[in-house]
């Protein structure tokens, strides 16, 4: 069986609350049940986390460097400009899937620009918590 890290960056663990109109209604908690269900659905498991502390997230992606663990990353604004979560990414061995609840590139101009992006494996974005859903998809296949 597939372990997968699903590993959400600041401000994920407002779902709901946090412009519901862009992000959805649907909890972190709604998430979590959800990324847990597709993935018993295509036989993998899955480890959901949060943070908002960029520290603690560059760690997590050692953690799966280390043992060669599929990575699903919404890495919210960290996104945009930061260069140790790309530079932890890039240091991954299995792939890594970069998933968004909304469409960066139909967001603010300030969105467009993902540092992440070059050392993913793809991109999916725009689909609310179905992103993860196609993610999970694509590392089962």
């Amino acid at each position: 069986m597939t372990h997968v890290l699903v590993l959400n960056g600041p401000n994920l663990g407002r779902l709901g609350s946090r412009e519901p109109d862009i992000y959805g209604s649907e909890s972190y908690a709604d998430l979590v049940s959800f990324c847990q269900s597709v993935a018993s659905e295509l036989g993998l498991t899955v480890d959901v986390r949060q943070t908002d502390d960029e520290a603690e997230l560059v760690h997590w992606l050692h953690e799966a460097a280390d043992v060669s663990c599929p990575v699903i990353l919404n890495p919210a604004a960290f996104t945009h400009y930061s260069y140790a979560v790309r530079d932890a990414c890039a240091m991954l061995t299995a792939p890594l899937i970069e998933v968004h609840l909304s469409n960066p590139a139909a967001r603010e101009e300030f969105r467009h620009t993902s540092v992440i992006s070059g050392v993913a494996v793809g991109t999916i974005a725009g689909f609310g918590l179905r992103s993860y859903e196609l993610a999970l998809r694509s590392l089962s296949a």
